[in-house]
Protein backbone atom coordinates (compact mmCIF):
# COMPACT_ATOMS: atom_id res chain seq x y z
CA UNK A 1 0.00 0.00 0.00
CA UNK A 2 1.29 2.90 -0.73
CA UNK A 3 1.65 5.76 1.86
CA UNK A 4 2.45 9.20 1.68
CA UNK A 5 3.04 12.03 4.59
CA UNK A 6 2.66 15.59 4.09
CA UNK A 7 5.84 16.91 5.86
CA UNK A 8 4.84 20.51 4.80
CA UNK A 9 1.89 22.31 3.75
CA UNK A 10 2.71 26.25 3.80
CA UNK A 11 3.73 27.95 0.97
CA UNK A 12 7.26 29.71 0.70
CA UNK A 13 7.73 31.44 4.26
CA UNK A 14 5.85 28.82 6.14
CA UNK A 15 2.91 30.00 8.47
CA UNK A 16 2.82 32.19 10.00
CA UNK A 17 5.69 33.76 7.92
CA UNK A 18 8.74 35.67 10.31
CA UNK A 19 7.95 38.94 9.13
CA UNK A 20 3.94 38.80 8.39
CA UNK A 21 1.23 40.33 10.73
CA UNK A 22 -1.76 39.50 8.44
CA UNK A 23 -4.91 38.67 9.85
CA UNK A 24 -3.68 34.89 10.03
CA UNK A 25 -0.07 34.97 11.18
CA UNK A 26 -1.54 37.64 13.69
CA UNK A 27 -4.10 35.78 14.89
CA UNK A 28 -2.08 32.18 15.22
CA UNK A 29 0.39 33.93 17.34
CA UNK A 30 -2.10 35.23 19.40
CA UNK A 31 -4.56 32.72 19.50
CA UNK A 32 -7.41 34.53 18.27
CA UNK A 33 -8.06 32.50 15.42
CA UNK A 34 -8.33 28.33 15.54
CA UNK A 35 -5.31 27.60 12.98
CA UNK A 36 -2.41 25.44 12.97
CA UNK A 37 1.55 25.97 12.07
CA UNK A 38 3.06 24.77 8.95
CA UNK A 39 6.39 24.74 7.35
CA UNK A 40 7.14 25.00 3.82
CA UNK A 41 5.35 22.48 1.46
CA UNK A 42 6.76 18.99 1.06
CA UNK A 43 5.83 15.43 0.95
CA UNK A 44 6.97 11.99 1.11
CA UNK A 45 6.18 8.15 -0.39
CA UNK A 46 7.00 5.06 0.36
CA UNK A 47 5.58 1.90 -0.63
CA UNK A 48 6.98 -0.35 2.17
CA UNK A 49 6.98 2.48 5.36
CA UNK A 50 10.75 2.57 5.30
CA UNK A 51 12.05 3.45 2.40
CA UNK A 52 10.89 7.17 1.35
CA UNK A 53 10.82 9.12 -1.82
CA UNK A 54 11.18 13.03 -0.73
CA UNK A 55 9.33 14.94 -3.19
CA UNK A 56 10.53 18.85 -3.02
CA UNK A 57 13.30 19.50 -0.15
CA UNK A 58 12.00 22.25 1.88
CA UNK A 59 13.95 24.85 4.08
CA UNK A 60 12.40 23.26 6.70
CA UNK A 61 13.23 19.70 6.26
CA UNK A 62 15.04 19.12 9.54
CA UNK A 63 12.17 19.93 11.19
CA UNK A 64 10.13 18.11 9.23
CA UNK A 65 12.17 15.03 9.42
CA UNK A 66 12.64 15.40 13.36
CA UNK A 67 8.59 15.67 13.40
CA UNK A 68 8.06 11.95 11.66
CA UNK A 69 10.25 9.29 12.82
CA UNK A 70 9.59 7.26 9.20
CA UNK A 71 12.54 8.70 7.81
CA UNK A 72 14.89 8.27 10.78
CA UNK A 73 14.39 3.91 10.88
CA UNK A 74 17.94 3.86 12.53
CA UNK A 75 19.19 0.71 10.94
CA UNK A 76 22.68 1.71 11.22
CA UNK A 77 25.01 4.39 13.01
CA UNK A 78 24.04 6.60 10.08
CA UNK A 79 20.87 6.07 8.96
CA UNK A 80 18.08 7.86 7.01
CA UNK A 81 14.72 6.82 5.44
CA UNK A 82 15.51 9.13 2.47
CA UNK A 83 15.99 7.08 -0.85
CA UNK A 84 15.91 9.95 -3.05
CA UNK A 85 14.99 13.44 -3.80
CA UNK A 86 12.58 14.74 -6.87
CA UNK A 87 11.91 17.98 -7.33
CA UNK A 88 9.13 19.08 -8.75
CA UNK A 89 10.69 22.71 -9.51
CA UNK A 90 13.71 25.09 -8.75
CA UNK A 91 11.85 27.37 -6.23
CA UNK A 92 14.11 28.31 -3.12
CA UNK A 93 11.36 26.84 -0.89
CA UNK A 94 11.55 23.33 -2.66
CA UNK A 95 15.32 22.84 -2.83
CA UNK A 96 17.16 24.41 -0.25
CA UNK A 97 17.11 21.54 2.47
CA UNK A 98 19.13 19.91 -0.24
CA UNK A 99 21.72 21.55 2.00
CA UNK A 100 20.87 20.31 4.92
CA UNK A 101 21.06 16.93 3.61
CA UNK A 102 24.71 17.63 2.59
CA UNK A 103 26.02 14.97 5.98
CA UNK A 104 24.75 12.19 4.30
CA UNK A 105 25.50 9.55 1.46
CA UNK A 106 25.59 11.01 -2.72
CA UNK A 107 21.82 11.98 -3.39
CA UNK A 108 19.84 10.18 -5.91
CA UNK A 109 18.12 13.73 -7.24
CA UNK A 110 15.53 13.24 -10.11
CA UNK A 111 14.77 16.75 -11.74
CA UNK A 112 14.06 17.88 -15.22
CA UNK A 113 17.07 19.48 -17.58
CA UNK A 114 15.07 22.64 -17.00
CA UNK A 115 15.56 22.38 -13.07
CA UNK A 116 18.95 20.88 -13.02
CA UNK A 117 20.13 24.17 -14.90
CA UNK A 118 19.06 26.62 -12.94
CA UNK A 119 20.68 24.09 -10.03
CA UNK A 120 23.89 24.39 -12.16
CA UNK A 121 23.90 27.97 -12.79
CA UNK A 122 20.97 30.89 -11.33
CA UNK A 123 21.09 29.10 -8.11
CA UNK A 124 24.47 26.61 -7.84
CA UNK A 125 23.63 24.30 -5.04
CA UNK A 126 24.81 21.53 -6.89
CA UNK A 127 28.02 22.98 -7.15
CA UNK A 128 28.06 23.79 -3.45
CA UNK A 129 26.85 19.69 -2.35
CA UNK A 130 30.09 18.96 -4.73
CA UNK A 131 32.18 19.71 -2.11
CA UNK A 132 30.18 17.52 0.37
CA UNK A 133 27.99 14.33 -0.68
CA UNK A 134 27.60 15.54 -3.97
CA UNK A 135 24.72 14.78 -6.57
CA UNK A 136 23.25 11.85 -8.76
CA UNK A 137 21.59 13.12 -11.23
CA UNK A 138 18.56 11.33 -12.55
CA UNK A 139 16.65 13.36 -15.68
CA UNK A 140 12.90 13.18 -15.95
CA UNK A 141 11.72 13.19 -18.86
CA UNK A 142 8.69 15.63 -19.17
CA UNK A 143 6.38 14.71 -22.18
CA UNK A 144 3.86 13.09 -19.43
CA UNK A 145 3.16 10.24 -22.04
CA UNK A 146 3.53 6.33 -20.86
CA UNK A 147 7.07 6.40 -21.73
CA UNK A 148 7.53 9.08 -19.35
CA UNK A 149 7.17 6.96 -16.84
CA UNK A 150 10.16 5.85 -14.34
CA UNK A 151 10.92 4.08 -11.16
CA UNK A 152 13.15 4.95 -8.30
CA UNK A 153 14.72 1.60 -6.65
CA UNK A 154 13.87 0.89 -3.16
CA UNK A 155 10.28 2.01 -3.98
CA UNK A 156 9.49 -1.39 -5.65
CA UNK A 157 5.33 -1.40 -6.90
CA UNK A 158 5.00 2.57 -7.37
CA UNK A 159 5.48 3.70 -11.21
CA UNK A 160 5.99 7.77 -11.38
CA UNK A 161 4.91 9.89 -14.32
CA UNK A 162 5.84 13.62 -14.82
CA UNK A 163 3.75 15.65 -16.27
CA UNK A 164 4.69 19.04 -17.43
CA UNK A 165 2.78 21.88 -16.08
CA UNK A 166 1.21 25.40 -16.33
CA UNK A 167 3.31 27.74 -14.33
CA UNK A 168 6.09 29.96 -13.70
CA UNK A 169 9.85 29.12 -12.53
CA UNK A 170 11.41 30.74 -9.99
CA UNK A 171 12.75 35.02 -10.23
CA UNK A 172 16.05 34.03 -10.58
CA UNK A 173 15.61 31.05 -13.38
CA UNK A 174 16.30 32.81 -17.16
CA UNK A 175 13.26 30.84 -18.08
CA UNK A 176 11.11 32.90 -15.84
CA UNK A 177 9.42 34.81 -18.80
CA UNK A 178 10.17 32.15 -21.50
CA UNK A 179 8.63 29.14 -19.80
CA UNK A 180 10.12 25.99 -21.27
CA UNK A 181 9.05 22.41 -20.53
CA UNK A 182 9.87 21.00 -17.32
CA UNK A 183 10.10 24.29 -15.00
CA UNK A 184 7.39 23.10 -13.21
CA UNK A 185 5.91 19.31 -12.88
CA UNK A 186 3.06 17.14 -12.08
CA UNK A 187 3.53 13.66 -10.32
CA UNK A 188 1.65 10.93 -10.94
CA UNK A 189 2.29 7.80 -9.03
CA UNK A 190 0.55 4.91 -9.44
CA UNK A 191 0.86 1.68 -6.97
CA UNK A 192 0.58 -0.72 -9.07
CA UNK A 193 0.01 -3.34 -6.04
CA UNK A 194 -3.64 -1.97 -5.59
CA UNK A 195 -3.66 0.37 -8.33
CA UNK A 196 -4.28 3.55 -6.62
CA UNK A 197 -3.00 6.47 -7.94
CA UNK A 198 -2.14 10.01 -6.55
CA UNK A 199 -1.73 13.20 -8.80
CA UNK A 200 0.90 15.97 -6.89
CA UNK A 201 0.70 19.38 -7.97
CA UNK A 202 1.58 22.12 -5.07
CA UNK A 203 2.24 24.83 -7.98
CA UNK A 204 0.09 24.88 -10.70
CA UNK A 205 -1.27 28.00 -12.61
CA UNK A 206 -3.50 26.69 -15.15
CA UNK A 207 -4.99 22.86 -16.13
CA UNK A 208 -3.83 22.35 -19.36
CA UNK A 209 -5.67 19.19 -21.53
CA UNK A 210 -2.85 16.35 -20.59
CA UNK A 211 -2.64 17.78 -16.72
CA UNK A 212 -6.39 17.17 -16.70
CA UNK A 213 -6.11 13.70 -17.98
CA UNK A 214 -3.59 13.23 -15.17
CA UNK A 215 -5.86 14.57 -12.56
CA UNK A 216 -8.77 12.42 -13.54
CA UNK A 217 -6.88 9.22 -13.36
CA UNK A 218 -6.23 10.03 -9.70
CA UNK A 219 -7.83 8.55 -6.54
CA UNK A 220 -6.20 11.41 -4.28
CA UNK A 221 -5.61 14.74 -5.74
CA UNK A 222 -2.76 16.65 -3.62
CA UNK A 223 -2.88 20.36 -5.27
CA UNK A 224 -2.05 23.85 -5.37
CA UNK A 225 -3.49 26.05 -2.61
CA UNK A 226 -1.83 28.60 -2.41
CA UNK A 227 -4.11 31.78 -2.86
CA UNK A 228 -8.00 31.98 -2.14
CA UNK A 229 -8.43 34.81 -4.78
CA UNK A 230 -6.46 36.19 -7.62
CA UNK A 231 -6.00 39.59 -6.05
CA UNK A 232 -5.53 38.42 -2.95
CA UNK A 233 -1.60 39.83 -2.27
CA UNK A 234 -2.80 42.87 -4.06
CA UNK A 235 -5.77 43.36 -1.56
CA UNK A 236 -4.04 42.88 1.56
CA UNK A 237 -1.24 45.27 0.72
CA UNK A 238 1.69 43.11 -0.02
CA UNK A 239 2.34 42.05 -3.24
CA UNK A 240 1.13 44.25 -6.95
CA UNK A 241 1.09 40.84 -8.40
CA UNK A 242 -1.76 38.40 -9.18
CA UNK A 243 -2.11 34.98 -8.33
CA UNK A 244 -1.24 34.27 -11.88
CA UNK A 245 1.27 36.01 -12.14
CA UNK A 246 2.82 34.03 -9.59
CA UNK A 247 2.17 30.72 -11.20
CA UNK A 248 -0.99 29.96 -9.23
CA UNK A 249 -4.31 28.77 -9.79
CA UNK A 250 -7.01 30.38 -7.12
CA UNK A 251 -9.26 28.39 -5.46
CA UNK A 252 -12.19 30.84 -6.09
CA UNK A 253 -14.18 32.26 -9.65
CA UNK A 254 -14.70 31.53 -12.44
CA UNK A 255 -12.40 28.61 -13.78
CA UNK A 256 -10.36 28.54 -10.31
CA UNK A 257 -9.51 25.37 -8.20
CA UNK A 258 -12.92 24.61 -7.00
CA UNK A 259 -14.16 24.48 -9.96
CA UNK A 260 -11.85 22.40 -11.38
CA UNK A 261 -12.03 19.95 -8.43
CA UNK A 262 -15.70 19.55 -8.53
CA UNK A 263 -15.30 17.96 -12.09
CA UNK A 264 -12.53 15.46 -10.97
CA UNK A 265 -13.93 11.88 -9.64
CA UNK A 266 -11.16 11.39 -7.16
CA UNK A 267 -12.31 10.20 -3.90
CA UNK A 268 -10.20 12.84 -1.96
CA UNK A 269 -9.41 16.62 -3.50
CA UNK A 270 -6.81 17.99 -1.10
CA UNK A 271 -5.22 21.66 -0.85
CA UNK A 272 -1.49 22.38 -0.25
CA UNK A 273 1.22 24.79 -0.62
CA UNK A 274 -1.42 26.89 1.14
CA UNK A 275 0.33 30.74 1.29
CA UNK A 276 -0.47 32.83 4.88
CA UNK A 277 -2.56 34.70 3.85
CA UNK A 278 -5.21 32.67 2.52
CA UNK A 279 -8.16 32.80 4.63
CA UNK A 280 -8.70 28.80 4.75
CA UNK A 281 -6.29 28.35 7.03
CA UNK A 282 -8.66 30.42 9.66
CA UNK A 283 -10.62 27.22 10.57
CA UNK A 284 -14.15 29.30 11.37
CA UNK A 285 -13.60 30.72 7.96
CA UNK A 286 -16.62 31.18 5.28
CA UNK A 287 -13.93 30.40 3.22
CA UNK A 288 -12.90 26.85 4.65
CA UNK A 289 -16.52 26.23 5.12
CA UNK A 290 -16.84 26.31 1.13
CA UNK A 291 -14.12 23.97 0.74
CA UNK A 292 -16.05 21.82 3.68
CA UNK A 293 -19.53 21.62 1.55
CA UNK A 294 -16.82 21.19 -1.83
CA UNK A 295 -15.18 17.77 -0.55
CA UNK A 296 -12.28 19.48 -0.21
CA UNK A 297 -9.15 18.89 1.97
CA UNK A 298 -7.09 21.46 3.44
CA UNK A 299 -3.89 19.53 3.92
CA UNK A 300 -1.73 19.97 7.23
CA UNK A 301 1.85 19.10 8.40
CA UNK A 302 2.15 15.24 9.46
CA UNK A 303 -1.64 14.43 7.66
CA UNK A 304 -0.74 10.73 6.34
CA UNK A 305 -2.67 9.20 3.13
CA UNK A 306 -2.84 5.72 2.42
CA UNK A 307 -3.74 4.54 -1.07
Amino acid sequence: MMKIIVLGSAAGGGYPQWNCNCHNCDGLRKGTIRSRARTQSSIAISANGSDWLLVNASPDILTQIRATPALQPARAARDSGIAAVLLMDAQVDHVTGLMMLREGKRIPLYCSAAVRQDLRHGFPLARVLSHYCGVQWNELPVDGGDHASFFVPQLDGIRFTAVPLDSKAPPYSPHRDRPVAGDNIGLLAHDLITGKKLFYAPGLGGIAPMTAAAMREADCLLVDGTFWTEDEMIAQGFSSKPAAAMGHLPQSGAGGMIEALDGMPASRKVLIHINNTNPILDEDSPQHATLRRHGIEVAYDGMEILL
